[in-house]
C-alpha cells in the first residue's frame, strides 16, 4: 500500500471515530487506539511535505495559524433574532397569533436555547468553506480558521451539496471548569461564564488557542432549505445528523400550549444536570409550509418564539449613584454596588433607568437592593429590601446640573428623564459622533469610540462636519495611530460622502427620527433642501410619520447652528440627495417582476444572491424563502434541490439564471 493511500485511509478512519465521539457521543474505540492512528498519520504527513494536507485531515484541527484580524462576513440570508416570551400567558398569546394566521392544525417543535455564540457554516459541494459569527444578523465576522479546530464541525459533509447551516457554538461545563482552573493557577483572569468563554475562544487570533478550548456545536437550522429534502423542523434535525452535524436531541414535538409548558417545566428542573448551559426554550412551528405562510415581521419570524428562564435575583448594597449623559442629552442614573455574582458574571454597576424610576423605587445610598439581569444581559435594580434599610437613611436628591457641563437639567414635555439641553455639552457631542459613524448611519465603522474621543479631546472635531475636514496628518497625531490606520480612517470618511440622504438624516440624530423614518422622508423629499423647507402639515401627512416626528424636524431645522452644520456638510461635498429607488418609480416600471412573488434557489453564477434579490425588488418583485401555491416564479441556479422539485409539482413557472438576466434587460 502506498503512503498516499494509507494517509487517505487513516484520515477516513480517524474522521469516523471523531464523528462517533464528538457528534454521536458513542465512541467505538479507546483513546489509546485513536492516538496511535493519529500519530501514524502525523508521521506520514511529515514524511511527505511535498503533498498538501487536505482540509479534512484531523491534523488540521490543532490550529497554529496566527490571524491578523477578522474580516467581515456578509450573510446572504439574514440571521433573524426571535421574539422573547417570559411566561405561560405570553406563550398562549403567541399560539393565538399563529392559529389566527393559518388554517388547520399546528404543531410546535420545542428545542433547548443553548447559551453560546450563534454561528453560520457554509459548505460548497459538501466542503466547509466559511464560518462566521451572527454579528448584527446581516454582517458578522469571518472566523473560519478558528471553527476548523472545533471537532464537532465536519470539514466534509456526507453529501456533496452546497448549503449554509446555522447553529450555536458553546463550551461544555466541564471544559469551562477546566479552563478556569488552569487560568486561575496561571494567575490569569477567569471567564465569567461559558458563553463568554466560548465567544472569547472563537475570537482568538491564534487558532491553536481556540483548538485547546474544547468547544462544541449544535446545528439547528439552514439558511435556505432548498438543498435539503425536509418538510419540517423535526425532519431537518434528522437530516443534519445524517450529513454529519451534531444536533441536540432534547427536542420535543408539542401540539398545544399545555404540552409546551410541561416541556419547559421539565427542562427548568433538568437544567442544572445538563452538560452545557441553556437559558431557555425555542418554540417553532414545525411545518415549513406553515412557516412560509406565517412569514416574518421586520425583526423576527412570526412562527417562532424564545422562552427565557426567569432571571436569577441576588442581594447587594448600593454604594453610590452616578449619572451619564447620552447623545440626546438624557441623563441616566447608574447604581454602583458591592460586587456580586449574577447569572455567572460579577456585577458592580446596574442601571436605574431614569430619574422617575429611581424615585419610584426610592433607591438610596447604602440601601440593600435586589439585583437581576434583564434578559440575562443587562444588570438592573428590581427593588429595595426595606427591612435592611439603615435607620439614618435619607432620600436621594436628584442632581440639578449636568455632570459634564454643569448646565441646568430640565424635564421636557413631561418626560420621565432628566435632560441636559446644552447643545455644546461635551458628553452629548461625543455620543453624537459615535452615532453619526455607526453602521445604520454613515457607516464609518473603522472610527471607534476611542479614536473619536481622542479627536474630540484634542480639538480636531467639535461636530460631525469636522470629520470631513480631517487629514491623514491629523490622525497621525493621535495615540497609537500609524500611517496604515490613519489612511484607513481618512479613506473611510471620504467614502461616506457618497451615502444616500437617509443615512445622513439618521446620522444627524434628530429626535424621534429613526432609520425607517429617515428612509421615508428621504424618498419623499428627495434632498435636504426640500426637507428643510417643508412645513409641519406636509411632513406629518406622510404615511407612518405623524405629528411627533414632524414637529421634531421643523424645530430642528429652525436652529441656526443646524443650518450652519448642513452648509458645512454641503461645502465638504457630502451627498445630500436620496439615491435609492422610489416606490412610485418601482410601481411605474414595466417589468415582468412587478407584483410577482419570486423564490431564488440553487447557486447563481453571475449574481450574488443578495444582489439578485435587490435587483428584483427594485423592479417591483417580492422575494420569499420557500415555494408555495402563491409563488409566481422560481429562479433556479445550479444544484437547485427540493424547491425546484416543489415548484415543478405545483406547476410554478421555473426560470434559469439566464432567463432572469434577460428579464433585467442586461
Amino acid at each position: 500500500m502506498t503512503d498516499l493511500k494509507k494517509m487517505d485511509e487513516l484520515r477516513e478512519q480517524l474522521n469516523q471515530y471523531a464523528y462517533e465521539y464528538y457528534v454521536l457521543d458513542k465512541p467505538t474505540v479507546e483513546d489509546t487506539e485513536y492516538d496511535k492512528l493519529y500519530r501514524q498519520l502525523e508521521e506520514l504527513e511529515e514524511a511527505h511535505p511535498e503533498l498538501p494536507i487536505p482540509d479534512n485531515s484531523p491534523t488540521k484541527r490543532v490550529g497554529g495559524i496566527v490571524l491578523e484580524g477578522f474580516e467581515k462576513a456578509t450573510h446572504d440570508i439574514p440571521l433573524y433574532s426571535l421574539a422573547d416570551v417570559f411566561n405561560k400567558e405570553e406563550i398562549e398569546k403567541f399560539d393565538e397569533r399563529v392559529r389566527k394566521l393559518v388554517d388547520g392544525e399546528v404543531e410546535y417543535l420545542c428545542e433547548l436555547k443553548i447559551d453560546g455564540l450563534s454561528i453560520s457554516l457554509k459548505y460548497e459541494n459538501g466542503i466547509f468553506v466559511r464560518g462566521a459569527t451572527r454579528g448584527d444578523g446581516t454582517v458578522g465576522e469571518n472566523i473560519t480558521e478558528n471553527l476548523r479546530t472545533v471537532k464537532s464541525i465536519p470539514m466534509i459533509i456526507k453529501e456533496p451539496i452546497s448549503i449554509e447551516v446555522r447553529g450555536e457554538a458553546y463550551m461544555p461545563k466541564a471544559s469551562f471548569a477546566k479552563l478556569n482552573e488552569e487560568r486561575d493557577q496561571e494567575g490569569q483572569e477567569v471567564f465569567a461564564n461559558p458563553r463568554n468563554a466560548a465567544a472569547g475562544s472563537l475570537r482568538q487570533l491564534d487558532t491553536s488557542v481556540t483548538a485547546k478550548r474544547n468547544l462544541s456545536t449544535f446545528i439547528y437550522t439552514l439558511a435556505d432549505f432548498g438543498p435539503l429534502q425536509a418538510d419540517s423542523q423535526e425532519h431537518a434535525l434528522e437530516h443534519f445528523q445524517d450529513l454529519g452535524f451534531k444536533v441536540n436531541h432534547e427536542y420535543r414535538l408539542c401540539k398545544n400550549v399545555e404540552e409546551i409548558w410541561a416541556y419547559i417545566s421539565e427542562l427548568a428542573e433538568k437544567r442544572e444536570q445538563l452538560p452545557y448551559e441553556i437559558d431557555g426554550v425555542v418554540i417553532k412551528v414545525n411545518s415549513f409550509e406553515l412557516q412560509e405562510e406565517l412569514g416574518f415581521t421586520v425583526k423576527a419570524p412570526r412562527w417562532a418564539a424564545a422562552y427565557k428562564f426567569p432571571p436569577e435575583e441576588v442581594e447587594t448594597v448600593v454604594q453610590s449613584i452616578s449619572w451619564t449623559v447620552g447623545r440626546t442629552g438624557v441623563v441616566t442614573p447608574t447604581a454602583n454596588m458591592t460586587p456580586v455574582v449574577v447569572a455567572g458574571s460579577t456585577v458592580r454597576r446596574a442601571t436605574l433607568h431614569n430619574a422617575d424610576y429611581l424615585q419610584e423605587k426610592d433607591v438610596r445610598i447604602n440601601d440593600t437592593v435586589i439585583l437581576y439581569k434583564a434578559g440575562d444581559i443587562i444588570p438592573a435594580v428590581l427593588r429595595v429590601v426595606m427591612d435592611k434599610r439603615p435607620a439614618d437613611s435619607q432620600p436621594y436628591e436628584l442632581p440639578t446640573n449636568c455632570p459634564e457641563c454643569d448646565s441646568e437639567l430640565v424635564h421636557l414635555d413631561e418626560e420621565v428623564a432628566l435632560r441636559c439641553i446644552n447643545p455644546k455639552c461635551p458628553a452629548q457631542m461625543k455620543e453624537a459622533l459615535n452615532h453619526f459613524v455607526s453602521r445604520d448611519a454613515m457607516n464609518i465603522d473603522s472610527l471607534g469610540p476611542k479614536i473619536l474621543e481622542q479627536l474630540f479631546d484634542k480639538g480636531f472635531v467639535k461636530d460631525v462636519a469636522d470629520l470631513y475636514k480631517l487629514t491623514i496628518e491629523d490622525f497621525l497625531q493621535l495615540d497609537k495611530v500609524k500611517e496604515k490606520s490613519a489612511s484607513k480612517f481618512y479613506q473611510a470618511i471620504q467614502a461616506s460622502k457618497g451615502n444616500s440622504l437617509e443615512r445622513l438624516l439618521f446620522g444627524l440624530g434628530i429626535r424621534h427620527v429613526g432609520s425607517k423614518a429617515s428612509k421615508i422622508l428621504a424618498e419623499h423629499f428627495e434632498n435636504m433642501d426640500n426637507l428643510r423647507q417643508a412645513g409641519l402639515e406636509e411632513i406629518s401627512g406622510l404615511e407612518t410619520i405623524g405629528a411627533t416626528i414632524a414637529t421634531s424636524l421643523v424645530q430642528y431645522f429652525q436652529n441656526h447652528e443646524v443650518l450652519e452644520l448642513i452648509q458645512e456638510l454641503k461645502n465638504a461635498q457630502v451627498n445630500l440627495t436620496y439615491l435609492g429607488a422610489k416606490a412610485s418609480d418601482i410601481e411605474a416600471i414595466n417589468s415582468v417582476f412587478q407584483g410577482k412573488t419570486i423564490v431564488l434557489t440553487g447557486t447563481l453564477e453571475h449574481y450574488k444572491r443578495n444582489d439578485a434579490k435587490a435587483k428584483i425588488e427594485s423592479l417591483g418583485g417580492k422575494i420569499t424563502g420557500s415555494v408555495s401555491k402563491k409563488t409566481d416564479i422560481v429562479i433556479a441556479g445550479a444544484e437547485a434541490g427540493s424547491k425546484l422539485d416543489k415548484a415543478q409539482s405545483l406547476g410554478v413557472e421555473v426560470w434559469s439564471e439566464a432567463d432572469m438576466i434577460a428579464a433585467f434587460g442586461e
